[in-house]
């Protein structure tokens, strides 16, 4: 399922989703204080183009709390709404619900960003 899912994902959406975290990535970049939530926005975007087969887990790294308070602030709510909304709309078919399960995961990524590992 990982590489078709990821290719459906990348035509259906996957491509645009990945396009919003890459330009909310260049805004943050363009202060040097917003440079480490920019590269983090640069890594989810990655995984927003192939989420199949990749997982997101807890990491302790230190200043998180208030890195992800910033985010959550300026620009992670709306981003994390964004995937909520498609997610509930994917998981109304049983075809959709892997598509909807990959929205949930990257709406919660969305929320509290820092912290979170990629693997």
């Amino acid at each position: 399922m990982g590489c078709l899912g990821n290719i459906l994902w990348f035509v259906f959406g996957g491509f645009l989703s990945a396009i919003g975290w890459f330009l909310v990535g260049c805004v943050w970049c363009i202060t040097i204080v917003g440079i480490p939530i920019g590269l983090q926005c640069f890594k989810i975007a990655g995984l927003s183009l192939w989420p199949f087969g990749k997982e997101v887990v807890p990491s302790n790294r230190t200043g998180s709390l208030i890195l992800n308070i910033l985010w959550l602030i300026f620009g992670g709510l709306e981003l994390a709404l964004n995937h909520l909304l498609w997610g509930l709309l994917l998981s109304i078919t049983i075809i959709g619900i892997p598509f909807g399960q990959q929205h949930f995961k990257l709406a919660k990524l969305a929320l509290v960003p820092f912290g979170a590992e990629i693997i």
